[in-house]
């Protein structure tokens, strides 16, 4: 997990929302990601799918099905979704994401009857971290976009 948080500081050095994720078979990391949506202009580059790809590039397989994924953030709906179909084995996450998380906060995805692959998980491993790290990124954030208005409001009115 500290290495997920390690990449989720690489995400924000970037401007991206910081989450990171790493895969690990047998003790090795196989694939690693951070956010990237807005750098990558992709709406998929989750911190999740993107370590998934790289896991699966390395393995020569799109299914993981004894590894693990590390992610700093509860995964939402279509994070959740690659999960399953990756057949990943089991999930670790840091922080549950109450507006997104599909794991245990809104959808819970991995519990839905139906589905074709059944996914082990485990919450609040170095939460605090990655609670701290995510709200001070959001917070300054608002004080940027706070700054920014008063900035145009004081040339407007010149």
């Amino acid at each position: 997990m500290q290495h997920a948080l390690s990449l989720a500081a690489r995400a924000e050095a970037l401007g991206e929302v910081p989450v990171g994720a790493v895969v690990v078979l047998e003790g090795e990391i196989i694939g690693e990601g951070w956010n990237q949506p807005i750098t990558a202009c992709d709406p998929t580059a989750h911190a999740e799918v993107m370590a998934l790809r790289a896991a699966a590039k390395q393995q020569g397989n799109y299914r993981l099905p004894e590894a693990e994924l590390f992610v700093t953030i509860e995964p939402c709906t279509m994070c959740a979704g690659a999960i399953i179909h990756s057949r990943v084995r089991r999930v670790v996450f840091a922080a549950t994401e109450p507006k997104a998380g599909a794991v245990v906060s809104n959808a819970n995805v991995f519990d839905q009857e139906g589905m074709n692959h059944s996914v082990n998980y485990r919450s609040g491993v170095c939460e605090l971290e990655a609670t701290t790290q995510i709200q001070a990124f959001f917070k300054r954030r608002r004080q940027e976009a706070k700054a920014a208005r008063k900035e145009r409001q004081a040339r407007s009115s010149e």
